[in-house]
Parts: structure tokens; sequence; C-alpha cells
């Protein structure tokens, strides 16, 4: 299975519209949203056919009701709140916007989990704590550098985690 990870696109029309063009090129099964949707018009241009999207609450997404309304709409989609417990292609997720490191660390180091996808930092991030894979997959907030522009794509049969760099307005 291949899962896109995406996080942080804070109103960013453009990056959604490509990050999701690229999990299409890439056949991505779901999407994970880290969180920093910030409003709910974003939402529909995460909508794809046959992608399902699975979302939580980041520090700057405040219309929780209009939110929850605009995953309720999408085709496949589920907004789990502030953290998500994920089962995709056989492997554990755990799911969270992660503006606190020791709870991310926390996490990862209980070994409960395969993965542990966060973001709110605005650096992609992949890094191994015992048999768990911390992973931040970017930001498109406008004044995130260009190496850190990115999604990422989960593997779970081959437990591999590729980077793509997504081109969206700043």
């Amino acid at each position: 299975m291949h899962v896109g990870v995406i996080s942080d696109t804070h109103d960013n029309v453009p990056a959604a519209r490509a990050a999701m063009d690229r999990f299409e090129e890439e056949g991505v099964d779901t999407v994970v949203h880290c969180g920093d949707f910030v409003a709910p018009p974003l939402i529909p241009f995460l909508d794809r056919d046959g992608i399902a999207v699975h979302a939580v609450r980041g520090n700057n997404d405040g219309e929780r009701e209009g939110l929850v309304d605009a995953f309720d709409a999408l085709d496949g989609g589920t907004f789990h709140g502030r953290f998500a417990e994920l089962t995709l292609g056989g492997r554990e997720f755990a799911v969270l916007h992660g503006e606190e490191r020791p709870v991310i660390d926390a996490l990862a180091a209980s070994g409960e989990y395969d993965y542990v996808l966060h973001g709110h930092w605005h650096v992609r991030e992949e890094r191994t704590v015992g048999e768990t894979t911390v992973l931040n997959p970017g930001a498109h907030f406008p004044t995130v550098a260009d190496e850190h522009r990115t999604v990422a794509v989960v593997d779970t049969g081959a437990d591999e985690i590729t980077f793509h760099a997504i081109d969206g307005e700043r």
C-alpha cells in the first residue's frame, strides 16, 4: 500500500492540488494530513476519486465544525480530531500535528507504532526510534525553504519512504 503524507498546507490551494496530483501519479491509496489546513475551503482540494483522506487538527485549525463538515463532504474523508491511530497496509500509524516534541518522542519510543506521522515544525524529517519511523513530510507555509516544501509517500510493503518536492505558491 502507498500512503501519501502531507502537513501544514496553510490555505495553500496550489500546493494542495500539486500534492494530490503527485499522490495520484505515485499510486497512493490513502492520504494522511497531519494538520494545519487553517480553514475549511482548502479541504475540497484533497478530494480525489479512489483516495481516502485521514486528517488530524493542527494548532492553526480553528474552525472545527467547518472542518468536520468539509471532511464529511469528501468521498472517503475522515477527520479524527487531534490524534489518530490508523492501520494501513498492515502497519500501525500514530498521527498528530506534533506541537510538543516530547509527545512525538514518547509515541515513537512506545514501540506501539511502525510510523509516527507529524507536522508543525515546517521541516521535513525522517528518523528512527527503535523500530519506529518518525516522519514529518514537510510544509507549504509561505516562508518554508524549498527543500522542505515536500510531501512523503510511505510504501508499507517495502517499508520505504520517498519525499517529493511540491511546487506551490508561497
